[in-house]
């Protein structure tokens, strides 16, 4: 695969578990076209042992572009590896996750945890720098537990900086390891927004984005005041609506505002290929459950599809009868 366009940060949705898989992508690029996209985090223990081999954790629609790919891992020479198998796999952007606080990667050294070792994650960014031509970024907290202060920020930011890294995505809260849990995590630890703003000043040669409790499309016009680009993923999950606004508000383009039913029906070949392959069509109709959001008829669209789209019979017209209950 080769890359469609070059990337423009200034919007992006962020890498979710379960979530940003390459259904979810494809659905989210027909609402904006200049989003960049992030993949679920994937290990590099998957990729290179995974049953069926890397392409069943890497393939990925050519619509999707442009599309980055989040590796977790903590081992150099496995991280290069991976790193250069998504060149290959025709990713834009190669990502390191140093910001996931589950016990299930601390226990693999992966995540939120490795903020606590800054060299070992400038030796991951090198290796995997020497290895790709594609851009090499990283995605972090702004601390850790009791190492949470702006210093400590500080020397991780310079310490990967100065492998040649250019791009850092930075969430705007402390992770506490030992007594959250990921939930709690993304929710408990406050968000310091201000934290963000002084490392751009600091590091006005660096790219930082922003992520963490951003909604709306003003929010995200505030916060590009002082960063480089905003970072959304839950609110462009549950109310997929909002990537309507993205092309015309952040990149000028000429407004667009399709017939929400229209979206839908635009996916039609999309899925119908997939359910040519066997496919769920809940594995698709999951992502969508929010498009309707705050709209009348938008509980009952939600529960048919979360009823009846799991069913082996589920066709397009599973969806019709819920498009049903919204007004045209």
């Amino acid at each position: 695969m080769t890359s469609q366009k070059p990337i423009n940060r200034t919007f992006s949705t962020a890498p979710m578990m379960d979530w940003s898989d390459k259904h979810c992508r494809y659905f989210w690029r027909t609402l904006s076209k200049e989003a960049l996209l992030y993949s679920e985090m994937v290990t590099t223990g998957a990729i290179i042992h995974g049953q069926g081999g890397a392409g069943r954790f890497l393939n990925f629609n050519e619509e999707e572009h442009p599309v980055a790919l989040q590796l977790g891992g903590s081992k150099p020479s496995e991280l290069a590896h991976c790193a250069k198998i998504a060149q290959e796999f025709g990713y834009d952007e190669v990502n390191l996750n140093v910001g996931c606080p589950s016990d299930r990667v601390q226990n693999n050294m992966i995540g939120a945890c490795l903020m606590g070792h800054p060299q070992l994650v400038a030796d991951c960014i090198k290796a995997m720098q020497d290895v790709c031509d594609i851009p090499v970024t990283i995605k972090h907290r702004i601390g850790i537990d009791d190492q949470d202060s702006y210093e400590e920020l500080h020397h991780f930011v310079k310490t990967v900086a100065d492998t040649g890294c250019k791009t850092f995505i930075v969430h705007a809260r402390k992770a506490i390891l030992q007594g959250l849990s990921p939930k709690q995590n993304r929710d408990v630890p406050p968000l310091r927004y201000e934290v963000v703003r002084k490392l751009k000043e600091d590091f006005p040669d660096l790219e930082i984005l922003i992520n963490g409790g951003i909604e709306t499309i003003d929010q995200i016009k505030e916060v590009l005041t002082y960063t480089d680009g905003a970072m959304v993923g839950r609110e462009a999950y549950h109310s997929p609506a909002l990537l309507l606004q993205v092309d015309h508000e952040l990149y000028g383009h000429d407004k667009n505002e399709p017939i929400l039913k229209d979206v839908i029906r635009g996916m039609y070949p999309y899925i119908e290929n997939h359910l040519s392959q066997d496919g769920k069509l809940a594995f698709i109709t999951r992502h969508m459950l929010g498009l309707f959001n705050g709209l009348p008829g938008s509980r009952q669209f939600r529960r048919h599809l979360s009823e009846q789209a799991y069913k082996k019979t589920a066709t397009i017209q599973t969806i019709e009868d819920a498009l049903a209950f919204m007004p045209d």
